[in-house]
Parts: structure tokens; sequence; C-alpha cells
């Protein structure tokens, strides 16, 4: 499994922790995020370009950390076919797998720490798309970004 990283300046010390333990694990990874507290990032930047990569099929999921999750969240669900889903607990973050069959997995650096970041993502890599009534409510919100396409207000 190939797992993109991204983040925005305030999470790149989890990034960098989130980074190292799945490399540990095994995964091979690929860091689109900021590289220093120092320099300023906004958030979309690389909520994009890891969204954009799964959607290419470069990568298999995503990991982005911004200060609540929220925002970079909020960005890398804009690239049609892409599901990002904030979590700052296990459970969730195996839900959105296999319930949603989400591709990313959102964190905000100043709601979780190191440790509780490692269980959910791990939680989160470990899960499986579980399909059957599942798949059907995903293609309902396909419908939905179909019905959307193209459109301007």
């Amino acid at each position: 499994m190939k797992i993109g990283f991204g983040c925005d300046h305030a999470a790149v010390e989890l990034k960098n922790c989130l980074l190292a333990h799945m490399k540990e694990r095994g995964f091979e990874c690929v860091d689109f995020g900021a590289a220093s507290a120092e320099e300023p990032v906004d958030y979309p930047v690389p909520g994009r370009l890891v969204a954009e990569a799964i959607r290419r099929g470069e990568l298999d999921r995503g990991v982005l950390v911004c200060g609540t999750g929220v925002g970079i969240s909020l960005a890398a669900n804009k690239v049609p076919g892409i599901r990002a889903g904030v979590c700052s607990e296990p459970y969730t973050a195996k839900m959105i797998v296999e319930h949603n069959d989400c591709q990313i997995l959102a964190m905000g650096a100043r709601v979780v720490g190191s440790e509780l970041g490692k269980m959910i993502c791990d939680a989160f890599i470990d899960a499986r798309f579980q399909g059957g009534r599942h798949a059907r409510r995903l293609e309902l919100i396909a419908d939905i970004e179909r019905d959307y396409a193209g459109k301007k207000d």
C-alpha cells in the first residue's frame, strides 16, 4: 500500500510522526506536506495534492493533518471521487473505510496527540470496505457529485 501524507504548517510534527509510524509498519509513504512549522502552507494545497494523486491512482490512501483536520478534508473532498473523513478516535477511522470507502483520513494536530494519532492511523489503514448496502449508498453520493458536475451557481 502506498500512502500519501499532507499537512499545513500547524501539523508538521504530527504528520512526521504518522509518516514515520507507517514507514515502520512497512508502507511506502510519499510526503506532500509542509516541511517546517515556520514556513506557512495553506491547507488546501496539500489536501488537493494528496487527493489528486489518489484520483490518478498514484496512491492507495492518504493521511491529511491540519489544526483541526476539517479544512484540509474540505479541500480533499472537492476533488471528484474523493472521500475524506475527519477522525479523532480509532472507531470512526475504521468505519469511514468499512462503510464509506474513504480513501483519506484527516486529523487535527490541535485535537489529537501522537500516540492517539498512530492508533487512529492504524485503524484507518487496516480497515477494508465492506461493500453491500454501503456500495449502494456510495453510488447515491456519486449521483450528487454528477448532478453538480460542471454547474455554476
